[in-house]
């Protein structure tokens, strides 16, 4: 089979542009591409859709276990001639300072791929090659195959740092990518915005793509993606539900992790998409389940959309499991404020969100279950990540017990998430195929509530 990871040695060399230049200069000469992100990170996944017109799967150590993750990338490499597996941070960055875990190295031993590294060379000449020296030497069980130089400037500084690489490495040099302005992708507060909300960034990977064929020796990239299959084993799932999950889609709700859906969908679940801006009512359903996103770019418009609101708040008054994460329990809440103005929300729980100018958390964490919940039953463990601006301010008892290791090994312990009658919201975004337990378990509340609504 054919696997890379594109690994960088920091953040911001060029990863992501770069990634999917390659991917859509792949699928430009008809090669099937399947595209992967390493990491909790929602965002880079929609530009990997947009340059290979196939959807991207994430990769994160923290919130699956190695079956899992080799079960999920060894499924989505059916019908496709290569994996590009889009790195995390610099290439030994991962969890706090525990070795390599959760890192763009651990997961490349995991995966059994090789990996390209990606530099940026825009200020350095000969300074290149202890730097190259130090990647390769660090964890020799790493399969470094190729190298790719970014910010390039011309051609005598391309020929100075590949003599100086040279001269400490027969490592292949892949090839260059020229000093550029306006093809950076889109950003905000959360990182890049979303592929689809910038109409630019089409033309943007058109003109990538092209960079990367002119200077990027792609066959040789093909020739050293060869490596072996993974064997796993096989997930045991034998219940059949006969039930729907209502999902927010749209421009304000859309953080939503491909395998969560897909988890729901092997239990026979139906899954049905809604959009809070202009859905007056909620499909007909046994549950719904309200991602993160930007509700509070749109907060104005989903205050308008009344009926739905009313309709959300009437399920969760009829002890409809609904499940929401960050953005979700933002739009839960009783208001969000943007600017000393308050939107009116569906008012579940009585809170009100507010944005900050920095964020209030950041990164891995667990939550354990103070009370039984729609996804958990009491003591219960949650694994996921927090990345979020606002606050949510509210008097209500919470559901669960945080934590979080820091970087002296002392663990900071919080409470958070809010639960009311079958509704649960809180911070925390979530992986359903960490846990079979939870998908069940949400599954189990809705066919309960089918039952009692039918």
């Amino acid at each position: 089979m054919k696997k890379i990871i594109i690994a960088g040695t920091s953040s911001g060399v060029g990863k992501t542009t770069i990634t999917c230049g390659i991917m859509r200069a792949l699928r430009d000469i008809s090669i099937k591409v399947v595209p992967f992100k390493i990491g909790a990170d929602y965002i880079d996944t929609t530009y990997h859709c947009l340059a290979t017109d196939n959807t991207s799967t994430n990769l994160d150590e923290f919130m699956l276990n190695k079956n899992t993750i080799k079960r999920i990338f060894m499924q989505n490499m059916k019908s496709n001639d290569i994996a590009i597996i889009e790195g995390v941070m610099g290439l030994f960055d991962g969890y706090q300072d525990r070795d390599d875990y959760c890192s763009t190295a651990s997961m490349s031993k995991i995966l059994d791929s090789p990996i390209i590294l990606i530099i940026d060379a825009g200020k350095m000449a000969t300074s290149i090659a202890p730097i190259i020296k130090g990647f390769l030497e660090y964890d020799k069980k790493l399969n470094i195959v190729g190298i790719i130089l970014n910010n390039v400037s011309t051609d005598s500084h391309y020929n100075i740092l590949k003599n100086s690489i040279k001269k400490i490495s027969n490592i292949k040099i892949l090839g260059r990518i020229p000093k550029q302005k306006d093809i950076n992708l889109s950003s905000r507060h959360l990182g890049l915005k979303l592929a689809t909300e910038d109409a630019e960034n089409e033309e943007k990977l058109k003109k990538i793509s092209q960079i990367v064929k002119e200077n990027i020796d792609l066959q040789s990239l093909l020739d050293l993606s060869v490596s072996p299959d993974l064997s796993y084993i096989p997930d045991n799932i034998n219940k059949n539900y006969d039930i729907t999950l209502a999902v927010a889609m749209d421009k304000a709700f859309n953080f939503y992790y491909k395998n969560s859906i897909e988890e729901f969908e092997k239990r026979g679940v139906k899954i049905v998409k809604f959009n809070t801006f202009t859905d007056n009512k909620l499909p007909k359903c046994d549950g719904i389940y309200i991602g993160g996103g930007y509700p509070e770019l749109y907060a104005r418009e989903l205050s308008q959309n009344k009926s739905l609101i009313q309709d959300i708040k009437e399920k969760s008054e009829n002890n409809m499991p609904i499940y929401a994460e960050c953005g979700g329990l933002m739009y839960l809440g009783r208001h969000i404020e943007i600017e000393n103005i308050s939107y009116e929300m569906t008012g579940i729980f009585d809170g009100i969100s507010k944005m900050t100018p920095k964020l209030q958390r950041f990164g891995y964490c667990i939550a354990k279950s103070l009370y039984d919940t729609p996804l958990t039953k009491k003591g219960e463990i949650l694994k996921g990540h927090e990345f979020h601006h606002s606050v949510f301010e509210t008097n209500l008892d919470t559901a669960f017990e945080m934590e979080k290791e820091l970087y002296d090994k002392s663990v900071k312990k919080w409470n958070g998430g809010y639960l009311y009658k079958n509704t649960l919201a809180s911070y925390l975004h979530i992986h359903f195929a960490s846990n079979p337990n939870i998908t069940n378990n949400f599954c189990q509340n809705m066919l309960n509530y089918k039952l009692l609504n039918p």
